[in-house]
């Protein structure tokens, strides 16, 4: 017998949506965690194998809506959060911290994180998205018991100053974090993406609850990425890199990142969000690499 796959054909009928809903049976709470309380959402028994989506910088929870449905009814338990400063979880930041701290660092995020993974009944299947991408390394390399597979979606393949591999802008992406972000903002907020009304309206809503300097901190982490390379290659689970062929870095390098560090390489027909726009098929790739655990 002759398997169809119309994860394909699913993703271009995706049609323009309230990207505030999901599913039926979702559970919001709030998580305590170190820099405050964060925002968070949860389908599926808590008995089901569980599946962390860590959203990007300038992102939210909601850029996985689509995912949610789709892992449910494989029998995960999924689950996402806004990290701390971020539309939902904006309040979380710095002035929580014992004791506390100036900036949005990157062990602020890590600590988060963590609190996360371990607030659930065994290791988890993570994907990080673009800056989490990062993120969920350095935890993979710190807490490895914590992690069944690695995804790094539209991650940046690259360490030290990142921007400068990102395609037409690399060369000039030498300038202060505020001004980088600013940048990116600005593409985000007029839509170069061209992204549809539904959800650009939701990504400005969300970019005015958002705390800015979570934001310029969150860049300037970005460029000066650690390298963990050689620790997450060393990592006997399962890893994935999920790319658009239109994403911010050219393919190239995530095909060249993915053989360092031992990951397959999934190239979907679209740009730097493919849980927006392939859902489907990430969804269904990433299963398929959970039963390669």
């Amino acid at each position: 017998m002759t398997t169809i796959d119309d994860a394909p054909q699913r993703d271009l009928a995706i049609p323009d949506l309230d990207w505030h809903v999901f599913p039926p049976g979702t559970v919001r709470d709030r998580f305590a965690a170190p820099s405050g309380e964060l925002a968070r959402v949860t389908l599926g028994p808590e008995s089901a194998p569980r599946v962390v989506l860590v959203p990007g910088v300038a992102g939210s929870k909601e850029d996985f809506v689509l995912m949610f449905p789709l892992f449910a009814a494989a029998g995960f338990r999924v689950e996402s959060y806004d990290i701390a400063g971020h539309y939902e979880s904006a309040d979380a930041g710095p002035q929580h911290l014992s004791p506390p701290r100036e900036h949005y660092d990157a062990r602020l995020y890590l600590d988060d994180l963590v609190g996360i993974l371990e607030d659930g009944d065994g290791p988890a299947h993570v994907l990080g998205y673009s800056y989490a991408g990062v993120l969920v390394q350095q935890a993979l390399v710190g807490r490895p018991d914590l992690f069944r597979s690695l995804t790094l979606m539209a991650a940046p393949p690259a360490v030290g100053q990142v921007f400068r591999g990102v395609k037409h802008i690399g060369p000039v992406s030498d300038m202060p974090p505020h001004r980088a972000a600013g940048l990116i903002l600005w593409g985000i907020k007029y839509n170069l993406n061209r992204t549809p009304p539904g959800r650009i309206a939701f990504v400005r809503e969300r970019l005015g609850i958002t705390v800015r300097a979570s934001i310029d901190d969150i860049v300037a982490q970005m460029m000066d990425t650690p390298d963990y390379v050689e620790a997450v290659a060393a990592t006997g689970i399962p890893k994935l890199i999920a790319v658009g062929h239109s994403d911010l870095w050219p393919t190239a390098q995530h095909a060249e990142y993915a053989e360092r560090i031992g990951a397959r390489l999934a190239v979907y027909d679209t740009g730097h969000a493919p849980c927006e726009t392939a859902p489907h098929q990430l969804t269904r790739d990433m299963i398929a690499m959970f039963a390669r655990e």
